[in-house]
């Protein structure tokens, strides 16, 4: 097969010169350029969507330093001949990422930034030996090359370089910046009252973008990217001609991410068509203003998974790529009583709320409807409905990889919060063989955390795994591991007594008692006792759950 897709590659040039895959979306520099006037414009999008590939897409196009004209054969950016002929490496191109730029501790952020400046500016060393570049940029260069720059350097560290460029050049510069908000983003996660670290952030950050991007001659225009707006008197303030666009602007909404159209195409061309609806029921499902788009990231993994085994079942691409703390930071806030519409999201349910775009770190948690906010625009959750304009929105959960981050949520914070004496007391009705206590106990449980009702045995395995780890006895959880042994062992070898436990999700409250007595059964066939040696007493527990409800059965031997 022909067909490849390269995982984790943003580099523009060197994504089309392997002959990978690639979803053409350089119709984006044409309406950019053409069909606004915008001076300085910010992209936020969720991470995973194609940010900066774009963005290297945009500095290939223009970059005065490239020529790159032919990896842009065959797209459509190319049927405007007269704008590529104006516009192709014809410009200086400042291209700056701020991803990598975090710390535990501000000083540790802010070497970090030194070091990304230094890289920059060793790239562009050749700017220095151009005798029309004023001496003072020059040493301020050689400053942030070794990473002796001042505050005041770093500060006006990208006016500077411009000036160089435009020096050189006779040209004014497009400056692009991608993941603008990462530094402030990890400053507020760590930030404590005693050492500042996101006031102190906040100021470098807004330093560096007030002298690149306020009243700069050297300008042509800017483009910048990142998961959130941060609110324009804290970080942009006085910037001219300033636009914005969300997950929830229908300009330009659907560059980021790949559209149905687009995903049918890629799977004809890896002759993996069969696979629509998996792809479709996992990965799609975002509305970014009237678009509804697919995850690249999750479509491209599943592809690569797909191209050497089709019969490949859907991955949690997300779940070890991004940063779910938001998720629950939000679901232990004691402050907001969103328990019930967790569980009507978790159920394929919509709820209403009143959206802002402009947000600051800092005051991230301070209303429920700015965590609603900050959950929209970083994709756990999206618009239900594309034609809804204004602040008050429905929103969904967008697929089930989203849905499975949520539930593994839920189920982590059941595990932290759960009260230690009813697990005690828990125990105790276990090994008392009470099996009224034993259930009671256990609804008791499920009512206290949040849940849904599409539920699945695996949450209620993850459930009682929750319930009985960290209490001073081995505890085993098998069915994660596929094999053919009950759902718990509990064991204690201090007293060397065990528990098994085996775990039945009923479809109605009426027959939870015939599915305990179907667990019973099993843990019979299997002889699952049989596994437990120089053990002294051994008590097997048949459980089913409905809903928010368990019936505990003994085996009686």
């Amino acid at each position: 097969m022909d067909f490849k897709v390269g995982i984790g590659k943003s580099d523009f040039e060197e994504l089309r010169e392997s002959g990978n895959y690639y979803v053409d979306k350089t119709e984006l520099i044409y309406e950019l350029v053409n069909d606004t006037d915008n001076k300085v414009t910010l992209f936020t999008r969720p991470r995973r969507f194609g940010k900066t590939l774009m963005m290297s897409m945009i500095e290939n196009f223009f970059s005065i330093r490239k020529k790159s004209g032919h990896i842009f054969e065959g797209l459509a950016i190319t049927g405007h001949s007269d704008f590529c002929k104006k516009w192709i490496n014809q410009y200086p191109v400042l291209f700056v990422s701020f991803k990598d730029v975090e710390g535990e501790t501000f000083d540790g952020a802010y070497e970090m930034l030194k070091v990304r400046l230094a890289d920059i500016s060793k790239e562009l060393s050749d700017l220095s030996s151009v005798e029309q570049v004023n001496k003072y940029d020059k040493e301020t260069f050689e400053r942030l090359q070794s990473e002796r720059s001042t505050p005041t350097d770093v500060k006006n560290s990208l006016k500077t370089i411009m000036r160089m460029m435009n020096a050189v050049y006779g040209r004014k510069v497009i400056l692009l910046i991608d993941e603008y908000d990462v530094p402030l983003a990890k400053a507020s996660e760590k930030d404590t009252v005693k050492n500042q670290y996101y006031s102190k952030m906040l100021d470098v950050i807004k330093g560096i973008m007030s002298t690149a991007l306020k009243d700069n001659e050297f300008l042509q225009f800017a483009v910048i990217t990142g998961c959130l707006r941060i609110a324009k008197e804290s970080i942009f303030t006085g910037t001219n001609n300033f636009a914005s666009y969300s997950v929830i602007d229908r300009s330009f909404s659907e560059y980021f991410g790949f559209t149905d159209e687009e995903v049918n195409i890629m799977l004809a061309a890896a002759d993996r068509g069969t696979r629509k609806d998996t792809i479709k029921e996992w990965y799609d499902g975002y509305v970014f203003g009237n678009s509804f788009v697919y995850c690249p990231w999750d479509v491209i993994c599943f592809l690569s998974e797909l191209r050497k085994y089709p019969d490949a079942k859907p991955k949690n691409y997300w779940k070890n790529t991004s940063h779910n703390g938001i998720l629950l930071t939000f679901v232990k806030h004691t402050d907001f009583d969103v328990a019930g519409k967790f569980e009507k999201l978790l159920n394929d349910g919509t709820i209403v709320q009143t959206i802002s775009d402009e947000l600051t770190y800092d005051t991230l948690h301070s209303t429920e409807d700015n965590l609603w906010s900050v959950l929209l625009m970083t994709g756990y959750i999206t618009k239900a409905d594309p034609d809804e304009d204004g602040d008050t929105v429905s929103l969904k959960i967008p697929n089930k990889e989203i849905a499975s981050i949520f539930k593994d949520c839920v189920i982590r914070y059941f595990t932290d919060t759960v009260n230690s004496d009813t697990i005690r007391s828990l125990l105790e009705a276990l090994w008392e063989e009470d099996e009224i206590r034993s259930g009671e106990i256990l609804s008791g449980l499920l009512w206290d955390t949040i849940s849904f009702y599409d539920y699945h045995e695996d949450y209620y395995h993850a459930f009682l795994a929750g319930v009985f780890v960290g209490r001073g006895y081995e505890v085993e959880s098998n069915k994660e591991k596929g094999l053919g042994r009950p759902d718990i062992f509990l064991k204690d070898r201090k007293n060397r007594r065990a528990i098994i436990i085996e775990a039945k999700k009923s479809g109605k409250e009426s027959d939870l008692g015939k599915d305990c007595d179907k667990a019973i059964k099993q843990i019979i066939d299997e002889k699952y006792s049989k596994g437990l040696y120089g053990y002294d007493r051994i008590l097997c527990y048949g459980v089913a759950f409905y809903q928010k409800q368990a019936k505990v059965k003994l085996l009686r031997l």
